[in-house]
């Protein structure tokens, strides 16, 4: 169905333009009566402002957005991100502001989308999402004047407010947990190293193996896919001296490594225990459920869309942390095998 025009509307009231776009923009010119009439088909024909119109007569496009740099086929199964935007949504709610979500396969692709936005006045800020280490895009965005809040950090930086959760704080309950269940050897199946998160992850995991005395833990890189997950948890379950427990940066990963337990003749907890992060309905309907970190992501991405709000509206806005994080304990989980049990 045709999008209705100030054309249209004049049509069917019987007045000029003219007439409709004082009505429509509450200019004097016209009558009350002849306003409330055209008002009244305006709103009968489902007429609405353009994003480009609003733009340029009040310099905002009325509009977030949010470049997600992964493969479309990834996204599609990635629970985090669904959840993420249904916490985005959730804030903007019936509001006068939209979300705009865009993919990009890489990361020029995805600064030349942000640039293209902010000179077409497609958006009026933009959510920053899996942050790499040393990220271009940080000083890009900021050069460009483009409001944007950062998920990930804190960042420390006055120019860029970061939206975090405390994924150190929370590998380091992971590794008491587990080493209270007595094992030693850990796995940790990680995301690419580039991600900033991973990095966090990974230098928590290292400490609080060091603190706790787990020399043979380890951590082992992937992309976030079903497929290495299922492939890094054979790699190190065949090895001569394989983990007890395995910790995964994913549940998607977690519950793909499940099904290459079973092949190798493996169970779980018997044989090796499973931690999963980002506990979502996957975690609980899989058998056995997996224990997860649980993290707060529809309050992440609402807490990220009301601190860039309040960035385009002008207000002085700071880093800001969700709510803690909690290890969420299910079957997956156990003590560590007693030597001679293990198959």
């Amino acid at each position: 169905m045709k999008r209705p025009t100030i054309t249209d509307i004049a049509k069917e009231a019987g007045v000029s333009k003219g007439a409709v776009s004082y009505a429509l923009n509450g200019r004097p010119g016209v009558s009350h009566a002849t306003r409330t009439r055209i008002l009244a088909i305006a709103e009968q024909l489902g007429w609405g402002p353009s994003s480009a119109a609003r733009a340029l007569s009040d310099g905002k496009a009325g509009a977030i957005g949010m470049v997600i740099d992964r493969p479309a086929d990834v996204l599609g199964v990635e629970p985090f991100f669904m959840r993420l935007i249904a916490g985005i949504q959730n804030e903007l709610g019936s509001g006068p502001t939209s979300l705009l979500l865009q993919v990009a396969p890489d990361h020029d692709t995805e600064l030349g989308i942000h640039r293209r936005w902010h000179a077409e006045r497609r958006v009026d800020g933009v959510l920053l999402v899996d942050l790499r280490v040393d990220d271009e895009r940080l000083d890009a965005v900021t050069a460009i004047g483009m409001p944007a809040v950062v998920l990930g950090g804190p960042l420390d930086r006055s120019d860029l407010p970061s939206a975090w959760t405390d994924d150190g704080a929370a590998v380091g309950e992971v590794l008491d947990y587990l080493a209270a269940l007595g094992h030693r050897r850990v796995v940790h199946v990680a995301g690419p190293p580039e991600f900033l998160h991973t990095r966090v992850r990974t230098e928590a995991f290292v400490a609080a193996a060091r603190r706790l005395d787990l020399t043979e833990a380890r951590t082992v890189h992937t992309d976030y896919t079903d497929e290495s997950g299922a492939s890094a948890a054979r790699r190190v379950l065949v090895s001569g001296e394989p983990p007890t427990a395995l910790i995964f940066d994913n549940d998607v990963m977690a519950v793909a490594a499940l099904g290459a337990v079973q092949e190798l003749g493996l169970s779980v907890p018997g044989d090796v225990s499973f931690v999963a992060w980002d506990d979502s309905v996957l975690c609980r309907l899989v058998r056995p459920a997996l224990t997860a970190v649980r993290r707060p992501v529809a309050d992440y991405g609402a807490l990220a869309a009301s601190m860039l709000q309040r960035l385009i509206a002008g207000e002085d806005v700071q880093d800001a942390g969700t709510t803690a994080l909690m290890l969420v304990t299910r079957a997956s989980s156990g003590a560590v095998p007693r030597p001679g049990n293990r198959r």
